[in-house]
């Protein structure tokens, strides 16, 4: 259970999630940590059973319409995938000699970290994922709608379709995105 209160009660049913980087830092402003969170929703595809229906990676959060194929429980993925995204994407800044933040980045994950007793040493992502089940053609439709839009309305692209780390270009051109989609 997130510490909002929400719970995911169905773990294979289709969810709209987010979740956000502590303090709402615009970390994936930077590709190489971006790709971190990509090739992460890849393997658990391929590898854990996850199914990604609709995605979207802003500057500093991320929302998912995803399900879990059984035995997999979604609570169980999210879980695994935030643990190994921090470990990855921190490192991937402790090694980036060209980053500017990065001794900022480090202490403020660092400090959140020493306030979360279930953190060894950094937090990254906040604790709450705000999982909705899309229980409804509506409710899928409209949280679709909501992630897709993100880009644009944050003003980062005048298309939603044209905006790198979405899966809008899948759904409105039938292009090809960087994750696979299990279309609903």
């Amino acid at each position: 259970m997130s510490e909002g209160g929400y719970k995911i009660r169905d773990q294979h049913a289709v969810h709209f999630i987010t979740f956000a980087v502590i303090e709402w830092i615009d970390v994936f402003t930077r590709s190489a940590y971006a790709d971190v969170v990509v090739e992460s929703l890849r393997f658990c595809q391929q590898k854990k059973g996850l199914k990604v229906h609709a995605w979207c990676l802003m500057s500093n959060h991320v929302h998912l319409i995803i399900s879990a194929t059984p035995p997999a429980s979604l609570s169980g993925l999210i879980r695994d995938f935030k643990k190994f995204t921090c470990g990855q994407i921190i490192h991937a800044i402790e090694n980036n000699e060209k980053e500017s933040r990065k001794n900022w980045m480090l202490w403020i994950f660092r400090k959140a970290g020493e306030r979360n007793k279930r953190n060894d040493t950094y937090q990254f992502w906040q604790q709450d994922n705000h999982p909705i089940e899309c229980s409804t053609p509506e409710m899928l439709k409209s949280r679709m709608r909501y992630l897709h839009e993100n880009p644009l309305r944050a003003g980062t692209v005048r298309n939603e379709w044209n905006y790198v780390y979405s899966s809008a270009a899948d759904y409105y051109n039938n292009g090809e995105g960087l994750i696979k989609i299990d279309f609903i």
